[in-house]
């Protein structure tokens, strides 16, 4: 069924549009607001307020005003606040994948899964706030006792990306909470909506003033790099590229910040000649068109064994070519448009530079005409191992083959880039898949799977694609820090 345009209309008007400190909505110090579009038309959907550093700083003041009460907050307090949020937005689940919808561009039925995947952050943190676990102890030499604590790192600085509006939020705040830690959040300026009715989901769950502060902005760098050199901010947390993963840690060392980094892809897909093509072809399906392939785990290079390549290109293709592409909206739509024109302008750059160089367009391989900023789905064959298309991120509907001799070859491609977030292996042979998980350089692997993200699991990848977890029981300790206090024998 189409969506109406009353309901969307009235889905925006519940959208706060101020800058959210110390628990109200309020206007940017300087007036100023901005335009969010839907990139399937390239229309305003809402103005809002636009925050600058006076914003930021107000907000990291709500942030630190509010800290030592809200550590000293019960846990189990700060898990049924997460547990409210969690049933608030599972009730309103279709508003948020409509609004998803509009603001990025995702299918309706991703957007959904991405609602479901979100909220279940809310749920497992909700589970690990009373689970931040010490230990006691007696020294070796029995000489003293030693009791081991875990405390909130304190205020936090929180950034999260277009791509994934409600999860990558949800993935930051929900351990925030947890811990005990305050935040300043500053959303993506692409898609901000979300974040803006999640903060207000989070108040209604009873969260107090201060311990959530919304600040959207056009301006990031201008906006929060003061926050970086103030004392009182104690970590931060980043999704997004890892060009600007590079700055913010330079300019987070003077302040000897606690930081976590979730940053760039280059995810190869391998599948050997033992694999199940079919199933690999389902699994390349998910791992590569997922959110129009705009996603750091989206699979970027797919390394076919050579005596399975013709098959699996075939089938493959023939997949990607069955999708349709229109707005996500839409009933029957399987791929939506990219962010922005720029985005659709760099894919289409990539693709352009390996035809140049060889590569043949088996199906797709330029933009949709018409409104919007769409990109046929693209299937690469004959790709040279030179091309640019296999050393940077797509961040599209867009996927190139190269066929392998044998597992050696497989590892030295796959492990050719300086990215190291996930790769997919495909094979019917267990050890095989074992010995791929010791011999990748990844942080996540899936085996004989497309899809690997779980709020249970630990999210993370190595070399340039980041530091730190999140998700699972790692989550949580990247918001706590370890206290160890030494107790003199009390005999």
């Amino acid at each position: 069924m189409a969506v109406s345009p009353e309901r969307i209309s009235a889905l925006l008007a519940e959208v706060p549009t101020g800058l959210l400190i110390d628990g109200q909505w309020r206007p940017a110090a300087s007036g100023q607001r901005f335009a969010v579009e839907n990139p399937a038309t390239g229309e305003v959907l809402v103005e809002i307020a636009d925050a600058g550093a006076a914003d930021a700083a107000a907000a990291l003041d709500a942030a630190a005003a509010a800290q030592e009460a809200w550590a000293a907050t019960a846990p189990r307090e700060r898990g049924e606040i997460l547990r409210r949020a969690f049933t608030a937005v599972t009730d309103r689940a279709e508003d948020f994948a409509l609004l998803m919808t509009l603001e990025m561009g995702k299918p309706l039925a991703e957007a959904r899964g991405e609602v479901t995947y979100g909220s279940e952050f809310l749920r497992w943190f909700s589970e690990e706030a009373v689970r931040a676990f010490g230990r006691y102890s007696i020294a070796p030499d029995g000489k003293s006792r030693l009791l081991v604590t875990k405390k909130p790192v304190g205020p936090c600085l929180l950034i999260t990306p277009w791509n994934f509006p409600l999860a990558m939020a949800t993935r930051k705040i929900a351990p925030a909470v947890a811990a005990g830690c305050t935040m300043v959040l500053k959303p993506a300026a692409l898609t901000p909506l979300t974040a803006q009715l999640f903060a207000q989901i989070m108040l209604d769950a009873g969260l107090p003033a201060g311990v959530l502060n919304v600040i959207p902005t056009t301006t990031a760098g201008a906006t929060t790099g003061d926050l970086l050199v103030d004392p009182r901010l104690r970590k931060l947390s980043f999704t997004g590229s890892t060009e600007v993963g590079r700055a913010l840690l330079a300019d987070a060392a003077p302040n000897i910040l606690r930081t976590s980094m979730e940053l760039g892809g280059n995810a190869p897909f391998l599948v050997f000649e033992d694999a199940d093509i079919d199933a690999a072809v389902t699994g390349a399906m998910a791992a590569k068109l997922r959110n129009m392939g705009e996603a750091c785990t989206a699979a970027n290079r797919f390394l076919v064994h050579e005596s399975v390549a013709e098959e699996f290109s075939r089938k493959f293709t023939a997949a990607v070519a069955a999708k349709h592409t229109g707005p996500g909206i839409e009933e029957g739509s399987d791929i939506g448009p990219l962010i922005d024109a720029k985005s659709r302008d760099k894919v289409h750059e990539l693709v352009s530079d390996a035809v140049s160089a060889g590569a043949v367009a088996l199906t797709g391989g330029g933009p949709v005409a018409g409104q919007g900023y769409f990109y046929q789905p693209t299937v690469l064959g004959q790709v040279p191992q030179d091309s640019r298309i296999l050393q940077e991120e797509i961040f599209g509907p867009v996927a190139p083959i190269v066929s392998f001799r044998d597992e050696d070859e497989a590892v030295r491609l796959a492990n050719a880039t300086e990215y190291g977030l996930v790769a997919y292996v495909y094979t019917q042979d267990l050890n095989r898949g074992l010995r791929m998980g010791e011999r990748l350089e990844t942080g996540m692997l899936g085996l004989n799977a497309g899809v690997v993200s779980n709020p249970a699991a630990p999210f993370g990848g190595v070399k340039q694609s980041g530091l730190g977890r999140e998700g699972g029981v790692e989550g949580i300790e990247e918001y706590l820090y370890t206290q160890y206090i030494g107790i003199a024998d009390p005999a």
